[in-house]
């Protein structure tokens, strides 16, 4: 296989791991949440945890370098301002990611402790998802728009 090419498929499966993990983690939270049932809540938030150790992460780490290597390879400067862009909004998608992990295990933790005493979720818990939901929107929006920076590479004049 030509090397640019599967440097291309590498960056896109990539993307594809980042945007379908993202949703696929915000829908089955959120669901999980709806029923109020800490023990599926629990369960859920604990294969979403492994899910974004997994995928995610391994993503998160993947895709600047194979980004870096398919503009070193096609000649395009890391200055151009779709990259540049595209970077700015990948930091920003990563300084909401980190805490919506923490979030997550906490929200699993809460959820096992209330499984296992037989209480009702507690208050933080509610606190958190809503921190937690409010986190994942922009951080979903980064994503497609870096995905369509990816696909337009559009001249933007940012400097």
């Amino acid at each position: 296989m030509d090397p640019d090419l599967f440097l291309r498929w590498l960056h896109v499966i990539g993307a594809c791991v980042l945007l379908g993990t993202g949703a696929g983690i915000a829908f089955f939270m959120l669901m999980a949440h709806r029923t109020a049932d800490a023990r599926i809540i629990a369960h859920t938030a604990g294969i979403v945890v492994l899910a974004d150790m997994i995928f995610t992460a391994t993503a998160v780490v993947l895709q600047p370098v194979t980004g870096a290597l398919l503009a070193w390879r096609l000649g395009w400067s890391l200055t151009e301002d779709w990259i540049v862009a595209s970077v700015l909004l990948y930091i920003l998608t990563g300084l909401f990611w980190l805490p919506v992990v923490w979030i997550q295990i906490r929200l699993r933790d809460y959820a096992r402790l209330a499984n296992h005493d037989g209480t009702a979720l507690p208050v933080a818990y509610f606190r958190l998802f809503r921190l937690w939901f409010a986190c994942g929107i922009p951080a979903f929006v980064a994503v497609l728009t870096i995905v369509w920076l990816m696909l337009a590479r559009p001249d933007l004049a940012l400097f």
